[in-house]
């Protein structure tokens, strides 16, 4: 190995995966490695044999589940908001010609212990049981305040000022209730706490404008999916870098960061050989998360912790019209948490498990000492459950910008229910390595979806 690279990229979770095929494309020299046999890091999808010898090496796959080859299940999950920024991403890059997407036939939320579909069209609004009639045309009052606003337009404010006013503020001048709250904060601006309700308005009232032009989009929910699990969405990236020069080294154990007498990154060592280039990226897990290095200098620090059940079901989700996949968010206030319950359900209509089969996923942040506990409202939702893994992953963030040794670490998976906060992680990376914000180039900004 004794070509040099512009860039080692270590993971291929689909953050990095991104940066891979976007510098790839800027004309980098890119080199990835990987420790495991298969592409998507953290954010892969498994088969029914890698699934269990990740959670159960002494216990093989029941057979009448159905064949390995018909289950794709994702360790981590997540949906694509469909004018969100992973979707422009996606389709700027010309990434969307490897990938085949499906809509998610539902957004539920938890009210009062009963799951109700989050409205999606005015006539919804009139119908859903989360409201009540006077409830319903203040609601109806507030969402028309933010659909007529324009910024340009002092007529349109009604006095209000979305750098300034909190949301609180925003609340009590349309007179919503706490429920109403919770829903709107929720379920569709998609925030995982209440801690929104203080700030400024104006980034609230972007992820509702987000959220109800993804539902415009294409009806029934504003999320859509890749066919065949979310592992295909670091592959189909992969592939950009690839025809764009990018090397891939799969099953490659990483032994050592490679740094010269100032600390600065050389290149890295996987066995005998060592690799050099002028940067680099990698996922947490490469740069000792957990552990310290040198002098006592972490390079990345654990900010909070997720677990998440993968369930096993042979059924629907009660409650959900029979739906072959929802999203079903738990406010935090509905269950006395400081943190939202997510619930994500796909089937064999994503080609993702074997027919008649369901794979739902609870996951939320750890607030105790006893984090199976925290998901149990989520549990009690699914009916019987034919088998659960549960995981419990600490949330690592980098100390330092790297600019100064030239080793830029990306953050871990949150535990939030769509990839906009990965957009975010994959731009700030980005500006630290190039120098300056990405730009993609404008594109016509409609993806198949195969509903």
């Amino acid at each position: 190995m004794d070509e040099e690279y512009d860039v080692i990229i270590l993971g291929t979770g689909l953050t990095e995966c991104i940066l891979s095929g976007l510098l790839s494309v800027e004309g980098k020299k890119v080199l990835h490695m990987d420790r495991n046999d298969y592409y998507g890091g953290d954010s892969a999808s498994l088969n029914l044999t890698q699934l269990y010898r990740q959670f159960r090496p002494n216990q093989a796959a029941p057979t009448e589940l159905g064949r390995d080859r018909d289950f794709a299940i994702d360790l981590i999950p997540k949906f694509i908001i469909a004018s969100g920024e992973l979707t422009k991403m996606l389709v700027h890059t010309d990434v969307t010609r490897y990938l085949e997407f499906k809509q998610i036939a539902g957004s539920f939320v938890y009210r009062d212990g009963k799951i109700s579909k989050v409205p999606s069209t005015e006539m919804e609004a009139v119908r859903s049981p989360l409201m009540g009639l006077f409830e319903k045309r203040r609601a109806k009052n507030f969402f028309q305040f933010l659909q007529n606003w324009k910024d340009e337009d002092p007529a349109t404010h009604q006095g209000i000022n979305l750098d300034k006013d909190s949301m609180k503020a925003i609340y009590e001048k349309f007179g919503l209730e706490p429920g109403t709250q919770d829903f709107i904060g929720h379920a569709m601006a998609l925030h995982l706490d209440d801690d929104y309700k203080t700030k400024p308005a104006r980034a609230t009232y972007n992820r509702i404008i987000l959220y109800t032009s993804s539902m415009a989009r294409y009806g029934k929910s504003p999320y859509l999916y890749p066919l065949y699990g979310l592992g295909e969405l670091p592959q189909s990236f992969a592939r950009l870098s690839a025809i764009y020069g990018g090397t891939y080294m799969l099953d490659k154990p990483i032994d050592e960061i490679v740094t010269d007498a100032d600390g600065k990154f050389v290149g890295v060592r996987s066995g005998t050989e060592t690799v050099k280039a002028k940067q680099v990226i990698g996922d947490p897990s490469y740069f000792g998360a957990g552990k310290e290095i040198e002098g006592g200098k972490l390079r990345v620090v654990e900010e909070g912790k997720v677990v998440r059940a993968i369930c096993i079901l042979k059924h629907p989700i009660p409650g959900t019209d029979d739906s072959d996949s929802v999203q079903i968010i738990i406010p935090q206030n509905q269950v006395g948490r400081r943190n939202d319950i997510y619930i994500a359900m796909v089937s064999s209509t994503h080609n993702v498990c074997a027919k008649d089969v369901y794979v739902a996923m609870v996951s939320t942040i750890v607030e105790t000492d006893k984090p199976e506990l925290e998901i149990r409202p989520g549990l009690n939702l699914l009916g019987p459950i034919y088998d659960k893994f549960v995981s419990i992953t600490p949330l690592y963030t980098p100390t330092s910008t790297g600019q100064d040794d030239n080793i830029f670490i990306t953050r871990s998976y949150d535990a939030t229910s769509h990839f906009e906060t990965v957009v975010e992680d994959v731009n700030d990376v980005w500006q630290r390595v190039v120098g300056k914000e990405l730009v993609l180039k404008k594109r016509d900004l409609e993806v198949e979806s195969s509903t």
